[in-house]
């Protein structure tokens, strides 16, 4: 397992690290159930060739570029971060990819030996729904529990921040069937992504 902190995430080094490798904020499109080959969907085959393109061209599919969006996240990530920090008496450390098991996690901090967070910012309308619910959002579990699958962590806090509303925090600890599911589905789409990258090297 490698845990890389001497560079920042968003940067050009940190994008030709998760070059051609399955990370944790894509792995939802492979648990998703579809028609196609090993039941993936159309949204994993097009990451799958996303990825084979990165593979055989070594250039990233994405370039840096930051919106006021990105910014603002950024920002907010970085308050939420300190609130969290004061809240639960920890120091955090900063980490821009753990890499294992041939996937990426990029988590926003790494708390002690045991824990994580995923930090995210939610518009006030999506952060009253989530505070009522008192739980994590579907759409980010499997980012979580593909985060642990690939620090070998036991826990990751979940925050979710908007200037001037409550935060919330939600922990999340190991589901160890999700964990085996994430393992296989990804180590199936490798299987999967390597005959498909060979049939586009054979017509070359």
């Amino acid at each position: 397992m490698q845990v890389i902190t001497e560079i920042e995430q968003g940067s050009v080094e940190w994008l030709a690290l998760r070059l051609g490798i399955v990370t944790m904020s894509e792995l939802e499109c492979l648990l998703v159930n579809g028609k196609g080959e090993a039941d993936f969907g159309v949204a994993a085959f097009t990451y799958m060739d996303q990825l084979i393109g990165e593979r055989i061209t070594g250039e990233a599919a994405e370039l840096p570029f930051t919106t006021r969006a990105t910014a603002r996240g950024h920002e907010f990530e970085v308050v939420a971060r300190g609130l969290y920090e004061a809240r639960e008496e920890v120091v955090t450390e900063q980490a821009a990819i753990i890499i294992n098991h041939g996937a990426g996690y990029s988590p926003d901090s790494l708390v002690g030996y045991d824990g994580l967070t995923e930090i995210k910012s939610k518009l006030p309308k999506f952060q009253v729904a989530v505070i009522i619910n008192g739980e994590v959002p579907k759409e980010h579990v499997a980012q979580c529990q593909g985060g642990l699958w690939v620090s070998e962590r036991e826990w990751i806090d979940f925050i979710s921040y908007w200037p001037g509303m409550p935060m919330f925090v939600k922990r999340m600890h190991r589901d160890e069937a999700m964990i085996r599911k994430i393992a296989e589905r990804v180590g199936t789409f490798y299987e999967l992504m390597e005959a498909r990258m060979d049939r586009v090297l054979a017509s070359a």
